[in-house]
């Protein structure tokens, strides 16, 4: 893969890094960077010093606002959905009420600081980051004396619960991500209770198993679906518990499917990059082509996975090669990595060298540090929220199969982390021509095939304006379906959900993302559905479902799972 980030850049010069690189770089160099950004506090201490008026204001009014907390006459009150807040004894008790809104106050100036100090935006993102980290980290409820739920257990247990949460703490914190645990990983077994749709490896190389699934109904659509995951997980987000499975929902509804199941790959696959893993997903096209007899497949390739599976589709136009897909699905995929958010502001061309340089000397990227990159974009929800749990309650964390599959970490070859690293820091793809995949240069605006691309609101990773700009990179026709879950839950969406809905319009994509959620209307239930009645017409004439599974030139090895997805 020919792109590379501009190595002449000098720390802090230049456009800031976008979403992926940011990512990518934090997992190889760890937290530090992010959480104490030394060149950004610096511009944050010169602003303020030439703004002492608005600063005297700010401290002013947080003295004011202290006096209103002691006297009980504030009305300063949490966020309706933080969920840190819930025990009655913060609205109840005098002093938790108080010790809540004290706390409250301070972080709305610490915000207001950073405001008044005139920051460019990139610098001003990197410093709220790491400011908000820090607020989060002091809430009263993070610590033993000052949270009442905490105290009326230890009460309650006459502190035995301190025991359990630091025998806990023992068991979780001293490996990798060196985070609390938030999963009970001990009520799940790969193959036994979570990834159990009934199947076969039909096809295994080196890089990947293709797993192709049993059909449950008389007859199945001609063209196959083909799912790419992301290389960075393991493939059953898509086949979890029976009735959360789109697995299992899709060869319910007739489709023929096949899934790549990547290997976890180490020190000796550093070289795996791009092209290696795009080749892959050609050669699982051809097989499962070659299974169906059918000339043509659809693809729906999730998050990164999806960002080298419409690369590949931009060198299959080039070589003139479109017509072997009916159709590009994406979930939770970011191809233009212009619009940053907040994880963009992180990454500096310093940081990203550095970061390519950490992960060529190992190898590959550790999984588990990307896990913990992912759970300090959210720390109230994922970190701290399993510290009062495990380690002041003294609770096991729940036993949730997306969080287990989300802990059950794979790593990233060195190869495939440079090209990425390459790729965002750059935003390549978007630039016609700029990414070279397999030896030909790739423009989206030439790929005609039509797309389904879905996007979650709540997605803290693929923020869904970033999702949406999609519409106005690819050449053929494309359906965007925004759906009110998150980056896991968007996709883990099986319909029967009440309060699942999602939006989605017939009409022309209007440029701005704003314009189509304020017009596109709200639909209950989930865009698995809206996503099969798009497949149906595009999949070709029904016919018998195989017998068997695989053919003679794909016979099937072993049953689903595989092998490659329990290789340590």
């Amino acid at each position: 893969m020919a792109s590379q980030p501009g190595d002449d850049d000098r720390d802090g010069a230049g456009p800031e890094g976008s979403p992926l690189d940011a990512l990518l770089t934090d997992a190889a160099l760890g937290g530090v960077r992010r959480l104490v950004p030394v060149g950004p506090l610096g511009r944050l201490a010169l602003g303020l010093g030439r703004h002492p008026l608005a600063v005297a204001r700010r401290v002013g009014g947080l003295a004011a606002t202290l006096a209103q907390v002691t006297a009980g006459r504030s009305d300063i009150a949490p966020a309706r959905h933080d969920r840190r807040f819930v025990d009655q004894a913060w609205s109840t008790s005098w002093w938790f009420r108080r010790r809540m809104q004290t706390y409250l106050a301070l972080g709305e100036t610490v915000n207001g600081l950073i405001d008044d100090a005139g920051l460019l935006p990139a610098p001003e993102t990197r410093v709220r980051f790491a400011a908000q980290n820090v607020v989060d980290a002091l809430a009263p409820t993070n610590f033993a004396w000052s949270n009442p739920t905490v105290i009326k257990t230890t009460v309650d247990e006459g502190g035995r619960n301190f025991l359990r949460g630091v025998r806990n703490a023992v068991a979780e914190l001293p490996a990798p991500p060196h985070l609390p645990a938030m999963v009970d990983r001990s009520a799940f077994t790969v193959g036994g209770n979570v990834a159990v749709t009934p199947g076969a490896v039909v096809y295994r190389s080196e890089v990947f198993e293709l797993l192709q699934y049993q059909p449950r109904t008389e007859q199945v659509r001609s063209v196959p679906l083909v799912i790419v995951p992301p290389m960075i997980n393991k493939f059953y987000a898509v086949d979890l518990a029976p009735g959360r499975s789109l697995v299992e929902y899709c060869v319910g509804q007739g489709q023929q499917v096949f899934v790549l199941s990547w290997r976890n790959p180490k020190p000796e696959h550093r070289a795996w990059g791009f092209d290696t893993y795009a080749g892959a997903i050609g050669e699982a096209l051809e097989a499962a082509s070659a299974i169906t007899r059918s000339e043509r497949a659809h693809l729906l390739a999730l998050c990164s996975g999806g960002v080298v599976a419409t690369a590949l589709t931009g060198h299959l136009a080039a070589a003139g090669g479109s017509d072997r897909l009916a159709g590009l699905s994406l979930g939770v995929c970011m191809l233009d990595q212009s619009d940053a958010g907040t994880t963009g502001a992180l990454a500096t061309p310093r940081a990203l060298r550095a970061a390519r340089a950490l992960s060529a000397a190992r190898g590959y990227l550790d999984g588990r540090n990307l896990a913990g990159v992912f759970a300090w974009l959210r720390p109230n929800d994922l970190i701290w929220n399993y510290v009062v749990n495990n380690y002041l309650l003294g609770k096991q964390p729940p036993a949730f199969d997306v969080l287990f599959w989300n802990a059950d970490t794979v790593r990233m070859t060195a190869g495939l982390h440079h090209d990425f690293l390459g790729l965002a820091a750059d935003n390549s793809l978007v630039q016609p021509g700029r990414l070279e995949l397999l030896g030909t240069p790739v423009d989206l605006g030439k790929i005609e095939v039509d797309a389904y691309v879905v996007a979650g609101m709540a997605d803290h990773i693929c923020p869904w304006p970033a999702c949406y700009a999609t519409t106005r990179l690819l050449g053929g026709n494309v359906r965007f379906v925004l759906s009110t879950s998150g980056h896991i839950a968007a996709l883990v969406n099986p319909p029967g959900n009440p309060k699942a809905s999602y939006q989605a319009s017939d009409s022309p994509h209007p440029p701005e993302a704003a314009s189509w959620q304020r017009d596109a209307p709200r639909r209950p239930g989930t865009w698995w559905e809206d996503w099969d009645a798009w497949l149906a017409p595009r999949s070709g004439p029904l016919r018998a479902a195989p017998r068997t599974l695989g053919n003679r030139a794909y016979p099937p090895a072993e049953a689903a799972p595989g092998t490659y997805i329990t290789e340590p």
